[in-house]
């Protein structure tokens, strides 16, 4: 990390800036103009969301093919013309660096952006025709997710009595949601249970027999892996597929060995029971459903090494 960061892409100073956007946000929505509300905190979020990555490192917020911005990155001020990367790529990013950010807080995200993107640079008024209970749970979520992962809140963010309408609006989505998904299960779990019992074996067998990289057909994205877990309503083998969101190569070998034993972590995104046909999609059901959203795997793999240059 250099020590002499540009402020344009410098960590603390991007959360400082969207903590006086997301304050405008605010007293805009006290004075009842929720088009400017939704306009300021979508500026907040998309500085939030670039705080937590420089704060991991600069060179994630800069466009890497502006080769300036890329030795500014690196601590060498070659210009004050810093030219950073999209929201699409911002939002793309935060899925493999936050694990509850999956593609459902992505997508949301994007879409405000987008709103934003109207707002400003067209005669579209797309903030004006969005109502507020359309957008305003959903945006906090995003938020306190990325400042989770920062190791902030809500609270820290805006001040306690600020986060306290946010947090109260977070607690009955949250509320709303493991309520619906409780009768989900319940629902997939009753009619598990009205076939006949040959019918229930027949199916729990063919589910033993299901590999998990046979599988995507049953999912609606395309992800990384997947993987085996019990099905919370039939109690049958069930699949979880989701992103890769970091790697360890492990030190077990010695010097002369061609393969590499690989530590890997992927955050789970969307549930499938081929047996009783209950789905979960996004990190927030599963875990109201009471399943892990994390997995971890160990891999071995031939290592990849440098060509050499200069020695024919």
């Amino acid at each position: 990390m250099p020590d002499d960061v540009f402020t344009a892409i410098d960590g603390e100073a991007l959360h400082a800036k969207s903590k006086v956007y997301i304050d405008r946000a605010l007293s805009r929505k006290d004075a009842g103009d929720l088009g400017e509300y939704q306009l300021w905190a979508s500026l907040a979020l998309e500085l939030l969301g670039k705080a937590a990555l420089a704060r991991k490192h600069p060179s994630l917020v800069v466009d890497p093919t502006h080769w300036q911005s890329m030795f500014v990155a690196a601590g060498i001020n070659v210009t004050t013309d810093v030219k950073t990367i999209t929201a699409k790529s911002l939002f793309e990013r935060l899925t493999h660096l936050v694990p509850r950010f999956d593609k459902r807080i992505q997508k949301f995200c994007q879409d405000i952006a987008e709103r934003r993107n109207a707002e400003l640079h067209s005669a579209d008024l797309p903030f004006k025709t969005m109502r507020l209970d359309a957008w305003e749970a959903r945006y906090w979520h995003a938020c306190d997710t990325i400042l989770h992962q920062m190791g902030s809140s809500l609270e820290q963010w805006l001040g306690a009595a600020e986060a306290a309408a946010p947090r109260r609006l977070l607690d009955e989505a949250a509320k709303a949601l493991e309520a619906a998904v409780t009768l989900r299960i319940e629902a997939a779990k009753d009619q598990f249970e009205a076939l006949k019992k040959a019918e229930r074996e027949r199916l729990a067998a063919e589910a033993e027999l299901r590999e998990p990289q046979h599988q995507a057909g049953l999912f609606n994205g395309s992800y990384n892996e997947i993987w085996t877990v019990g099905c919370p309503a039939c109690k049958c083998r069930a699949f979880m597929t989701g992103e890769q969101t970091g790697e360890d190569i492990s030190e077990e070998r010695d010097e002369y060995a061609i393969w590499e034993i690989v530590d890997r972590e992927f955050a789970g995104e969307e549930f499938r029971c081929p047996a009783c046909d209950l789905s979960l999609v996004g990190s927030d059901e599963i875990v109201a459903a009471g399943l892990n959203t994390l997995y971890e795997d160990r891999q071995e793999r031939e290592m990849e090494y440098e060509p050499d240059y200069g020695n024919d």
